[in-house]
């Protein structure tokens, strides 16, 4: 299967700066792909030169085929972010953000109101849709900041830190939507601090620590690959902690 995403040697700098330093993975159709690191490991600047909103340094990645370098404008139109600061306004509802988001999308007002409906329906929140978002709990927001990454219908959304201060039932319904995005053929790149959520949701995982690529592969495969000369933890997320320890020499979450 032709990968949908491909990322070639991929750097930025900043200054003296490397944040991102020769990354390259690919990810497939359908795919959820996990990117695993602590804070300033290089996550959020990768997110960010793939949605063409920093240039990179040197290296080059391809989404559907499009260049990010050449043909941002085109990139743009096939991509969904959510990202991790939630992005919206406290004194609009929930159906006023899909319809603001969507007028920038150029999406025709009749496909707009079946699209923010399918959407509202799909984070369970059309029932709430009139409500000012200022009174929306955490989890609400986080799930409002899902469908408005879906709005363009994009072939890859990438989701940084989607489930980051929200309760363990919001954090159960977002799972559920991500499973949902997945089945309509969205290849979705996945931030998170969470090891547990990495075993759980992501068919491979790039272990990254400052800008560079440490491992990359399924969890069976890091496991199996790299193991761990230290007691093993039961579950497979303790393995995947003792792991990235051994590979870091720091936690996920210092």
């Amino acid at each position: 299967m032709a990968s949908l995403i491909k990322v070639k040697n991929l750097t930025k700098k900043f200054g003296d700066l490397v944040a991102v330093n020769n990354i390259s993975f690919e990810i497939q159709e359908k795919e959820i792909f996990g990117l695993l690191g602590p804070n300033g490991a290089g996550k959020t600047t990768i997110i960010n030169m793939l949605s063409c909103y920093l240039e990179p340094t040197s290296g080059e990645a391809w989404i559907a085929d499009k260049s990010i370098i050449k043909e941002p404008q085109e990139v743009k139109k096939i991509i969904g972010l959510v990202p991790q600061e939630i992005a919206l306004y406290p004194n609009l509802t929930a159906i006023e953000h899909l319809k603001f988001f969507g007028r920038i999308h150029n999406i025709p007002s009749k496909k707009l109101e079946e699209k923010c409906k399918e959407l509202l329906n799909l984070v369970r929140l059309y029932e709430r849709r009139n409500d000012l978002v200022k009174i929306y709990s955490g989890g609400m927001k986080r799930r409002l900041n899902i469908a408005c990454g879906l709005l363009n219908d994009p072939k890859f959304l990438m989701m940084d830190e989607p489930t980051l201060g929200v309760d363990p039932q919001s954090r159960e319904l977002i799972f559920e939507n991500i499973f949902k995005i997945r089945e309509r053929g969205v290849a979705i790149l996945y931030t998170t601090h969470y090891l547990e959520e990495a075993e759980r949701l992501c068919d491979r995982i790039n272990i990254i620590d400052e800008g560079k690529s440490l491992a990359l592969g399924s969890l069976d495969e890091l496991l199996t690959r790299l193991e761990a000369k230290i007691e093993i933890k039961p579950t497979k997320a303790g393995r995947l902690e003792q792991l990235f320890i051994q590979l870091t020499g720091k936690r996920l979450r210092d």
